[in-house]
């Protein structure tokens, strides 16, 4: 060989035939994360009603928790409702306000089903699903936490239990209270979907 003679390395040229049956394995990778997507978004579409549902359901019936005990005279009566504590008064404010935003995430999620590859709607359900989630979580432990004393009291600090007198008082409050954990378990599914679709994106 000699010295002015440049060495040639044959590459081989990819056929079209190799290049057009990408593009079909593409485009079916492409369809299957749109229908994946889709899923998700008709999931979380699905599970916001319900929460909307749960979250009504536990602010309508605290706010509507009222009981008289029956005594001789109707000028000395013993009353229990919900207004009575602070922290029940918070509860219905903050499950109102979770409804409030469900209902107004309903048209956000409905842009995930339409167009399931926007990962603007989807992150924006993201970072404020996560925030409702904590904000319901403190209303709802804050109430358990008194419906608790309500039920066995404390000794400790005199305080006595209620539910003895006030049964149907205390059952329904503590119905709201169980229905606003139904809406809270429902918020972190509604996370955690939002998240494995952002992973997806």
């Amino acid at each position: 060989m000699k010295s002015g003679d440049h060495a040639a390395i044959d590459v081989p040229a990819e056929s079209s035939a190799a290049v057009k049956g990408k593009a079909p394995l593409i485009a079916s990778q492409r369809e299957e994360k749109r229908g994946l997507n889709r899923g998700f978004g008709i999931a979380d579409f699905l599970l916001r009603l319900g929460a909307i549902i749960s979250t009504i359901a536990a602010a309508a019936t605290m706010g509507t928790s009222d009981e008289t005990l029956p005594l001789f005279t109707q000028f000395f009566q013993f009353e229990a409702s919900f207004d009575d504590l602070p922290t029940f008064l918070y509860f219905v404010i903050a499950m109102a306000l979770v409804g409030g935003y469900l209902l107004l995430s309903l048209p956000f999620s409905i842009v995930t089903i339409v167009r399931p590859i926007a990962v603007a709607p989807r992150l924006l359900l993201f970072i404020l699903d996560t925030v409702t989630l904590t904000f319901a979580t403190a209303a709802s432990g804050a109430a358990a936490a008194i419906v608790y004393l309500a039920e066995t009291g404390n000794p400790n600090t005199n305080w006595l239990a209620i539910c003895d007198q006030f049964e149907d008082f205390c059952s329904t409050v503590s119905g709201a209270v169980v229905a606003s954990f139904v809406t809270v378990v429902v918020l972190v599914v509604l996370v955690i979907l939002s998240g494995f679709a952002l992973k997806r994106q």
